[in-house]
């Protein structure tokens, strides 16, 4: 009886170790390519040669003033520009990057992030990830993704957009950062 309860033994042991590497393999696949990134301070290209001139690439660019306290994430429509701004205690840096504005631009104002998308096809028809949305405009949802293409073209100007189109590790960035009423500030 010995024998056979350790044949038994050492078959439920090998279908085990099948299992838990079949559920690896299938995380493994399953995984984002660009995995979410803590924000971290990072100097951004200019995001036109008109900008290159007024800002020095090797260092941050400085958060708007009127863009509130505390932590949040700043989006100037004007400057096509977010700035995920962290705790002051800790003394992070906030990271900033360009943007590719939508076709709608939300109001001025301060907005919480109200829902969240890991990856779905967007108003323009492009699969997306990371959606992190934060306001209703003109009844279209405003929020910022990135393509899973990795491009950032502009939006077609005859469609009514509300995605704010940034690159891949920035896209990673926010969805790190930007949780569930996480507090966006919109200036012009």
């Amino acid at each position: 009886m010995a024998r056979s309860s350790s044949g038994i033994v050492a078959g439920l042991t090998a279908a085990a170790i099948a299992a838990v590497g079949f559920l690896g393999y299938q995380a493994s696949a399953t995984a984002p390519t660009h995995p979410p990134k803590a924000a971290a301070p990072e100097p951004a290209p200019a995001a036109s040669p008109a900008a290159a001139g007024k800002q020095d690439p090797a260092k941050p660019v400085p958060v708007p003033e009127g863009s509130g306290t505390g932590v949040r994430v700043v989006y100037s429509v004007g400057q096509k520009r977010v700035w995920l701004v962290g705790d002051a205690a800790q003394q992070q840096q906030p990271r900033s990057f360009p943007v590719v504005p939508s076709t709608v631009h939300p109001k001025p104002g301060t907005y919480l992030v109200g829902s969240r998308s890991g990856s779905v096809t967007g108003s323009d028809g492009v699969p997306i990830e990371h959606v992190v949305r934060f306001a209703t405009q003109e009844g279209v949802a405003v929020g910022f993704s990135a393509r899973v293409d990795g491009t950032t073209p502009e939006p077609d100007p005859s469609k009514k957009t509300g995605g704010i189109r940034m690159a891949r590790a920035d896209g990673d960035a926010m969805w790190a950062f930007a949780t569930i009423s996480s507090k966006v500030v919109v200036i012009p």
